[in-house]
Parts: C-alpha cells; sequence; structure tokens
C-alpha cells in the first residue's frame, strides 16, 4: 500500500475477510529490522482472520536510523486510520529484534498503545521497568542471543505480561504463537475494558487452557498455573489454579528446577560480562599503544609500540579467522601503519 499522504512511504496490509466499516476494528503497527513489511502481515494473517484484527507492516522502518522509523510509524498510522474503521483504544504495535525496540519505543512514548508484541529484543534503552502503561506480550527463541534479554520482563514487570519461550533462533514468532500471543491480547482488552466481555468466549478459552494444564507437570505446570491465574483474573475465578501454584511452589523437585534455571542465567548473565569487560580492556590497551606509536618524538617505547601492531597484523592473515577482530586490528593500527 502507499501511504496517500506520502509514496515515498509503503507497507504490506491484511484486512480481514469479514471487515465491514459499520464496526471498529483493532490494528497491528508492525515493523521488521529489515522493512520487510510482508513478513510479519503474513505471519499475523491467520491470527488476524480469527480475531478480526487489521495489520499493516511497514516496508521503511528497518534497523538504523531511529528519525526514518519513526517516520515511518506515523505515516504508515495515519494512513491505516484514515482508509479503516479503526479502534482508536486498541492499537497495538508488534516487531523483531530491531523492530522490537520500535515497537516497545513508540508504546511507551505515548500513551495511545494498548499492547506490543515483542519478538526477540527489549526495550531500546535496556532499562528494565516494573511497569508499562501497555500489555507486553514477549517472545524468544532458546537460542537467540537476546534470550536473557527477554525474560527479563518476567523477573522485573508488575503490570500485565507475558514471555513465550519457543525452539529456536532470533526470529519472528511463528503464526502459530501468533494466534496464542494475539488470543491473550483478547483476554487483556476485555480485562481493561477496552473490548465488551464476551463470556461464552472467555468460558470456552478458560476450559480449553484448564484442560491444556492437566497434561503439564513439574515447572511446565506450575508455569501454566499461573498464567491461568493471571489472565483470567477478574474474569473467572481462579483460586484453584492459585492454590495448585502455592502447593507447586513448595515441591522440592520444581524449586529445584527453577533455582537451576536462574543459575544457568545468572552464570550466562556473567560470562557476557566477563567478555565484554575483556573486549573493553582491549580496546584501552590498543589505543594506548596507538597513541605512544604516534608520538611525535623517538623514543623505544614508540619503536615497540610501532613493532607490536605490525607483528601482530602481518601475521593476523594465517592466525586469526575472526573477521571482526582483524578489523579491530585494522581500526587501531597507528597513523604510520596507515599508508
Amino acid at each position: 500500500m502507499l501511504v496517500l499522504s506520502d509514496p515515498s512511504q509503503t507497507y504490506a496490509l491484511y484486512v480481514p475477510s469479514h471487515y465491514t466499516p459499520e464496526r471498529s476494528w483493532p490494528v497491528i503497527l508492525a515493523f521488521d529490522p529489515r522493512a520487510r513489511g510482508r513478513v510479519p502481515v503474513e505471519i499475523d494473517q491467520a491470527a488476524a482472520e480469527k480475531f478480526g484484527y487489521i495489520v499493516a507492516g511497514s516496508n521503511n522502518s528497518r534497523n538504523g536510523s531511529w528519525a526514518v522509523s519513526m517516520a515511518a510509524t506515523e505515516a504508515m498510522t495515519n494512513d491505516v486510520i484514515h482508509r479503516f474503521q479503526a479502534d482508536r483504544k486498541r492499537i497495538y504495535t508488534a516487531g523483531m529484534s530491531g523492530g522490537a525496540r520500535v515497537a516497545l519505543g513508540i508504546a511507551i512514548s505515548s500513551n495511545l498503545i494498548a499492547g506490543v508484541i515483542a519478538s526477540s529484543a527489549g526495550y531500546s534503552d535496556s532499562k528494565p521497568r516494573k511497569t508499562v502503561p501497555f500489555v507486553l506480550l514477549g517472545t524468544a527463541g532458546t537460542e537467540g542471543f537476546n534470550y536473557l534479554e527477554m525474560r527479563q520482563p518476567d523477573r522485573t514487570l508488575t503490570t500485565p505480561h507475558r514471555v513465550a519461550v519457543f525452539e529456536g533462533g532470533h526470529v519472528w514468532l511463528s503464526s502459530a504463537l501468533a494466534i496464542e500471543v494475539v488470543e491473550r491480547m483478547e483476554i487483556q482488552a476485555m480485562k481493561s475494558g477496552r473490548k465488551p466481555r464476551d463470556p461464552a468466549w472467555i468460558e470456552q478459552v478458560f476450559s480449553s487452557r484448564a484442560a491444556a494444564c492437566g497434561q503439564k507437570s513439574g515447572k511446565e505446570l506450575l508455569l501454566g498455573l499461573e498464567a491461568m491465574a493471571a489472565d483470567f483474573e477478574g474474569l473467572k475465578d481462579v483460586s484453584e489454579f492459585m492454590s495448585r501454584a502455592t502447593v507447586l511452589h513448595r515441591d522440592k523437585k520444581v524449586r529445584e528446577t527453577l533455582k537451576k534455571d536462574r543459575a544457568e542465567e545468572e552464570n550466562e548473565q556473567r560470562r557476557i560480562d566477563e567478555i565484554l569487560s575483556m573486549e573493553r580492556q582491549l580496546r584501552v590497551r590498543w589505543h594506548r599503544i596507538a597513541s605512544v606509536a604516534d608520538a611525535s618524538e623517538d623514543s623505544a617505547e614508540r619503536r615497540m609500540a610501532r613493532r607490536i601492531p605490525r607483528g601482530l597484523m602481518m601475521g593476523s592473515g594465517e592466525r586469526v579467522k575472526d573477521p571482526d577482530y582483524r578489523a579491530m586490528l585494522a581500526e587501531f593500527r597507528p597513523a604510520n601503519l596507515r599508508q
């Protein structure tokens, strides 16, 4: 779709087959890190058709310039609202990686976003928060490099949220998981009053989720019970789920599993911090050597500082295969070696 007010802005679009302008429709504004608007639209299509959402994916917002992404957001949002009967109380954002940071940045900077679907990345400022004025539904792959970052909301947020972990890497959520996530957005919309409550639908989802809990055990059962209590509190009687969760928290095996999970996360974070510390120290050393090597007056120290990078660089072709490290060698080589 071409934005009517600015043809340089385009977006992919999905409108439910049963769309009619006689009622208002919730909207998901989606942002891909490589400006592939079609990708999130296709992922969300099944959920959008099932629950009645308009989905728009920007073809301009991408990793890089924040100003470019904000311009794309404004253009796409205004165009969708102009073309369709959008429910202004139910505007959602979604994104993956850098696109997730855009989606969250938009929601944090305004009071107009009802919820965010954040895949494989979190806040653009990396600051943990206790509360946010929107529902946060995150997804993370078990091998995604932002896995720890996506686990953080479960540790810090007290406002409605959920983080779904799937087997996989640094990618968008699947279409199947998108249906689950949008279902949760529907539940939260009814709890908050943004959407009229549908008792029959609530009962159907509640019964289905309760049955799914019955197939779980141990830690997975605990997480399922806690999710039931958090999602349906205020809509259904969840006292049974809360009681069962309390009992499971006392179970030795469950406690040990949770303790192990937390220890593994803390160990991973320590290793990351150690590597980052070594990286900073290495850069500091290179800066010092380069500074001495570029001194105007000759000295034994300056000659040594010039020999060290020359020797490391000459042998790096055979010794070092990491292109990032070789780029760092080139970055910090003394000025007299840059010709």
